[in-house]
């Protein structure tokens, strides 16, 4: 693993947003999701995709608040561009568990 500075960590845009529409991606090679998250008035909604139908659904994503990298160009995905990338974790078995905060805070903080 390669040492990064504090330079190029703070570069990371990670913030805060709700998840303020989901829906299948039967399109998508793997089971995905997408999702569109509001991430506040300085970054706005943006559009994603992710691999998570492990643990969750369209409706189980609804007002979920997630933490993404919200300054990724955007890439690709079939017919969907993904604007952000949602963080998580695998599990045990390898399934992505969304990276979210333990307690309500508003849409848009950045992380420290």
């Amino acid at each position: 693993m390669a040492d990064i500075s504090f330079d190029d960590f703070i570069a990371v845009d990670i913030r805060v947003g709700r998840v303020t529409r989901a829906e299948p991606f039967p399109e998508a090679r793997k089971p995905a999701i997408k999702m569109w998250i509001d991430f506040g008035d300085e970054i706005g909604e943006r559009k994603t995709s992710a691999q998570v139908t492990a643990h969750y659904t369209p409706e189980t994503l609804m007002n979920r608040m997630v933490m993404g990298v919200v300054n990724f160009p955007p890439r690709q995905i079939g017919p969907f561009m993904s604007e952000v990338l949602v963080l998580g974790v695998p599990d045990k078995e390898g399934e992505i568990v969304l990276m979210t905060p333990d307690q309500d805070v508003p849409v848009g903080g950045r992380m420290h």
